[in-house]
């Protein structure tokens, strides 16, 4: 139980202090769970988000998730995933509660978040390259991942990417010693993963027969958000035009409520998947409140825990062996160039305006990397200098 506190506690300071979007979310991941407190070593941490890439879902919520489960259990990844989650769905449940109260979209502060993730995931680039891309095979791999998704910005293109690069790193490196780094243990058997499989594809094909014969609107609900954490790829802002098609179109939504929970959904830390409880408290037909929010949210990341815990005892077994390591060399390597596409677009192009803008990032990079200042501390501070400049003549 004492791993499973020390989970929650890790996870829901990063809930609270993880602005910028799942690409900045995996930076601090990084920075807390690999350099800060060892957990799990970096080619084990780059692994888990090529896992996680391929999977439906929020990756940077299941990698969390993932890394809670090797280091506490089931329990461990529950902990996880309700720390780093529940204070950005507290946030938007209030906001859903005084929707038309106050917009944060264009708040100075705002922009300073947009501005530390520049930071946050240039350090992410910076210190995966240095132990994934150490030689210039692995370097040119990184960098024409980068090239192949600015040019086939989706996530159909970034999946591609990722199974070319694994079969390039089979070809070039399956003469290679395997790798020295200790071995995470996975506390639970493939016969719980199956069942979890299995439940993942039960759910998917019963909750549409169910909803055919009941009128229960509960069950409508945990049918369309069941359905959109299943089957989107990519996550982030990807999940937006699936969500809206589920609960504008029947009513269940205005468009307006929709549009004003998106612009709150940017100004809180943690996974835009939580959007989703804001859409249930604002949704007419019970349940709705806090009730609501609880049915959205739980069944928009429902899939996403079945789905980590039917894939992690067959990932681990395959990555013991030596033409898979092989492969898994090419798939980190193009980690690192999906991580640099995403540097560029669109965590830099949303965020850099200026000079003043450039400088501010630039000094957060430095009290990150050479400072090593925390990232939260990092955060509140880019904050309120963003303010702050915003607030003098000609800002």
């Amino acid at each position: 139980m004492g791993r499973v506190i020390e989970v929650l506690g890790a996870a829901t300071r990063l809930g609270l202090t993880s602005f910028g979007g799942p690409i900045a979310h995996l930076g601090y991941f990084r920075e807390e769970y690999v350099v800060r407190r060892r957990w799990v070593d970096e080619d084990t941490y780059a692994d888990l988000v090529a896992l996680c890439q391929f999977l439906p879902g929020p990756a940077s919520s299941q990698v969390g998730i993932a890394l809670g489960i090797l280091r506490a259990g089931l329990l461990g990844g529950l902990a996880a995933w309700i720390g780093f989650t529940l204070p950005s769905a507290v946030a938007l449940v209030a906001f859903a509660y005084g929707v038309t109260a106050f917009a944060v979209t264009d708040a100075p502060w705002l922009h300073g978040l947009k501005v530390v993730a520049v930071a946050v995931v240039a350090q992410a680039v910076w210190g995966m390259a240095r132990t994934l891309c150490p030689d210039r095979p692995r370097v040119t791999i990184a960098f024409l991942a980068t090239l192949a998704v600015l040019a086939w910005p989706t996530a159909v293109g970034q999946v591609g990417v990722i199974v070319i690069a694994g079969i390039v790193g089979w070809a070039l490196f399956r003469g290679d010693g395997g790798r020295q780094g200790p071995r995470p243990r996975v506390p639970f058997g493939r016969g719980l993963a199956l069942g979890a499989l299995a439940t993942y594809v039960g759910l998917l094909l019963v909750l549409p027969l169910v909803r055919s014969f009941t009128d229960a609107h509960a069950v409508a609900v945990l049918d369309s958000f069941y359905r959109v954490g299943s089957l989107v790829f990519g996550g982030g802002h990807v999940v937006l035009p699936l969500l809206q098609a589920e609960v504008v179109p029947p009513g269940w939504v205005t468009t307006e409520h929709f549009v004003a929970g998106y612009g709150a959904a940017q100004a809180v830390p943690g996974p835009l998947f939580t959007f989703a409880a804001f859409l249930g408290a604002v949704m007419r037909g019970a349940p709705n409140g806090a009730a609501g929010a609880a049915l959205g949210l739980g069944a928009i990341f429902l899939p996403s825990f079945l789905l980590v815990v039917g894939a992690l005892p067959f990932w681990n077994t395959l990555r013991s062996h030596a033409a898979f390591q092989a492969a898994l060399r090419g798939i980190n390597a193009a980690v690192v160039g999906l991580l640099l596409a995403a540097l560029y677009h669109p965590v830099w192009t949303s965020a850099i305006d200026g000079p003043s803008d450039f400088g501010l990032a630039l000094a957060a990079f430095g009290a990150l990397v050479f400072w090593k200042l925390p990232p939260w501390l990092v955060v509140v501070l880019s904050a309120l200098a963003a303010t702050a400049l915003a607030a003098m003549p000609g800002g």
